[in-house]
């Protein structure tokens, strides 16, 4: 009897597994190059200290993405969609023209983050892998399947492993590890603030917001399936978490205490190179290739999707580029603008990682307030209204998104 129990659970944990999709992809382009020189400058400068709000920007992640992905197959709607139906045009064409501004810039700086590790590896000028690189990207979108884009994404999510590999190298104390793990610790500094700020701010993006709903409607599930969709949630923001964990890890024992400038990825690569070791300055740097290669499908895709669903476009990646043109220009068009920034002298990768940030931070605090209503809305949601735990923390990540757009706001002005 036993024996059967364990058997059932297996197939069942099995079935489960090969249910993963929106939500691990969705993990794991949070942890983009922009996203792991944010992660490695709090482990830099900051040391264990900050581990802690790792454990709790966790439940908010996981609280937000899975009401939006609810809200995609209960409604059969994306986000632009929703906002549409249920509030305002102008709102909608308002939030997508932030995101899509904000998203080119991040594609931009994740572009330059590729090619930066690619020319730092083989001393080829970061030019020469930008068009390949796009090109490449362009190739799958235009000529893959959604289910063979869907495969690709995951084996890249897959690969980005090789941070806990590092962190395992860079053998830390895990007595030390665990108590800075689970016991707050704020320091009053205006670096340690800073690098608190930047840190969650990269842990919420609206890009992953816009992906997910998207996705979960591509994958036309139906409404008894919106319960299930949690435990692919669950799984893609643990693991994206435990992946910029590992991030913040290595780059304390590498470089904590050693005056850093770190800015970029060339920067931050310079600065690992001779501090890693051959073989986990190799895993940093596939793992940057890498989590460009699965962030900047997702940023471009995530910009198509909305902006398509605004005006009633036909979209998704299972349509033929000449029965979705309008959705196919936007993504490529996305890619190529992407470019651009990275060909303008006068814009540098920390600008446009700045001002993405900016808009990313006016925009996460509208998207919660909304995603919130509409879970909560019985005449929409009927019995699949939002749980308690998903209210607390959706709440919660408001407030604190809000603290630091308030925070963004202030600094500029001061600057």
């Amino acid at each position: 009897m036993l024996r059967m129990q364990i058997k059932e659970e297996i197939i069942k944990n099995r079935e489960r597994l090969k249910k993963l999709g929106p939500g691990i992809i969705t993990g794991g382009a949070g942890d983009d190059p922009a996203g792991i020189v944010t992660y490695t400058i709090v482990g830099a400068t900051t040391g264990f200290t900050q581990l802690w709000l790792l454990l709790l920007s966790t439940p908010m992640m996981i609280a937000i993405q899975n009401a939006v992905a609810r809200i995609a197959i209960v409604t059969g709607k994306s986000l632009p969609e929703i906002t549409t139906a249920f509030y305002s045009k102008k709102l909608t064409v308002m939030m997508v023209m932030v995101l899509a501004i904000a998203n080119i810039l991040t594609i931009g700086a994740d572009l330059n983050g590729i090619a930066a590790v690619l020319h730092i590896v083989t001393g080829y000028s970061t030019i020469y892998f930008l068009i390949p690189i796009t090109a490449l990207i362009v190739w799958l979108i235009l000529f893959g399947k959604y289910k063979t884009v869907k495969k690709v994404l995951i084996a890249f999510t897959a690969v980005l492993g090789v941070y806990i590999v590092s962190a395992i190298l860079a053998e830390p104390d895990i007595s030390k590890l665990l108590i800075d793990t689970f016991t707050p610790h704020i320091q009053m500094d205006s670096a340690w603030i800073i690098a608190a700020l930047g840190m969650l701010g990269t842990t919420i993006s609206p890009y992953l917001l816009f992906w997910q709903a998207a996705e979960e409607k591509e994958e036309k599930k139906s409404v008894v399936q919106a319960d299930e969709v949690g435990f692919d949630t669950i799984v893609g923001m643990v693991y994206s978490n435990l992946l910029a964990y590992c991030m913040i890890i290595t780059g304390a024992l590498m470089l904590y205490g050693k005056g850093a400038d770190i800015q970029d990825v060339t920067t931050l690569s310079l600065a690992l190179k001779p501090a890693a070791g051959d073989l986990s300055f190799a895993l940093f740097s596939l793992g940057i290739i890498v989590s460009g290669l699965l962030a900047i499908p997702v940023l471009a895709g995530s910009t198509a999707y909305a902006v398509a669903d605004t005006f009633c476009w036909r979209e998704g990646m299972d349509n033929k580029v000449s029965d979705a043109k309008g959705f196919y220009f936007v993504f490529v068009g996305a890619l190529i603008f992407g470019n651009v920034i990275d060909m303008i002298p006068s814009i540098t990768v920390v600008d446009a990682l700045y001002y993405s940030q900016v808009l990313d931070g006016m925009l996460i605090p509208v998207l919660i307030a909304i995603t919130l209503l509409i879970s909560n809305n019985k005449a929409i949601m009927d019995t699949y209204t939002a749980s308690r735990f998903t209210n607390f923390f959706s709440l919660f990540a408001m407030v604190v998104t809000i603290v630091l757009s308030g925070v963004m706001v202030y600094q500029m002005l001061k600057g």
